[in-house]
């Protein structure tokens, strides 16, 4: 947007968007109460203020082109996600550590029904799983980690673990 900055937008009353109130900036009149030095700027100060409030920061060519890529690609990696979550689930259910795992892509867990009708059967990509031996026991799986992350980050694009015992809902 080019604007030279010499237009009067509260002198004449054809622009009520300049001479009315705007509640969302504390009852402000563009074109009439801003500092005597700034006035001839009404037009260019509120085009850059509040779209940049509505929607946020315009985002870059090569930003967008980043993004782009991840969405692309996203069906394949959450098809891979999938995969290798049930391939967990699997492994840990038979795992002599583990009390219990919850699963919707395992048949016996009791969302399976559900995970074939919304998730297509694909059941998703989180494994929730509870080790014999209690928060103790957590803490020290969580210690002992070396591939996967100890963060909160649901939805990353890693692998990653989280022990709620003992951190989100401790």
């Amino acid at each position: 947007v080019v604007d030279s900055g010499t237009f009067k937008w509260g002198a004449t009353g054809n622009h009520p968007i300049y001479t009315e109130a705007d509640n969302s900036y504390g009852g402000l009149r563009w074109g009439l109460d801003l500092p005597e030095e700034l006035l001839p700027l009404a037009y260019i100060l509120r085009m850059r203020t509040v779209p940049l409030r509505n929607l946020g920061a315009c985002i870059s060519p090569d930003n967008s082109w980043m993004f782009l890529q991840g969405i692309e690609t996203l069906p394949l990696r959450m098809e891979r996600h999938c995969e290798n979550a049930l391939k967990v689930a699997e492994f840990l259910k038979n795992h002599p550590n583990v009390e219990w795992v919850r699963y919707p892509g395992l048949p016996d867990d009791p969302e399976f029904e559900k995970n074939q009708k919304y998730l297509g059967g694909k059941g998703g990509s989180l494994v929730t799983l509870e080790l014999k031996g209690g928060a103790a026991a957590g803490k020290h799986f969580i210690d002992s980690l070396e591939l996967l992350s100890h963060v909160a980050n649901v939805g990353d694009a890693k692998s990653l673990a989280i022990h709620p015992a003992t951190t989100t809902h401790s």
